[in-house]
């Protein structure tokens, strides 16, 4: 579920996803994907907000991502849990995918493990990151 790629992700990123990650364990939740995201965040260097390239996914990013074994685009919202919704396109950073772009830049290519084999998604725009706006707080 990973590329080569450098990771990076804001402070305040993840420390928020850090104390969601904990609720979720004292609540006995432990979502497999909890475990990938843990380990995605640990290792992604840390930036701060002012800082991160306007490139890289940030949480409440809208991304534009192309299905490389199809001709489709996608285009979400990336959100934390409790503010997810298919028909809004707001996909939970706990969903697989969510999980696998953040912290990844424009042009990365992520492979993501599905029950029919291995799909491949590159990110191909990123048409709104908070930082990048100067929205430090979304």
């Amino acid at each position: 579920m990973n590329t080569k790629s450098k990771l990076c992700i804001t402070h305040f990123d993840y420390s928020r996803l850090k104390q969601m990650i904990s609720d979720y364990t004292k609540r006995n939740k432990m979502d497999p994907n909890i475990k990938d995201l843990l380990g995605e965040i640990e290792r992604a260097q840390k930036v701060d907000s002012q800082t991160i390239p306007p490139n890289f996914v940030t949480m409440n990013s809208v991304i534009e991502l192309k299905n490389l074994n199809e001709l489709e685009f996608q285009e979400f919202k990336l959100v934390f849990p409790e503010e997810a919704n298919t028909e809004e396109n707001k996909i939970s950073v706990l969903a697989p995918i969510g999980t696998a772009i953040l912290g990844y830049k424009i042009g990365d290519v992520i492979q993501w493990k599905i029950p029919s084999g291995v799909n491949q998604f590159q990110i191909t725009n990123i048409k709104y990151q908070p930082e990048a706006n100067g929205d430090y707080h979304l």
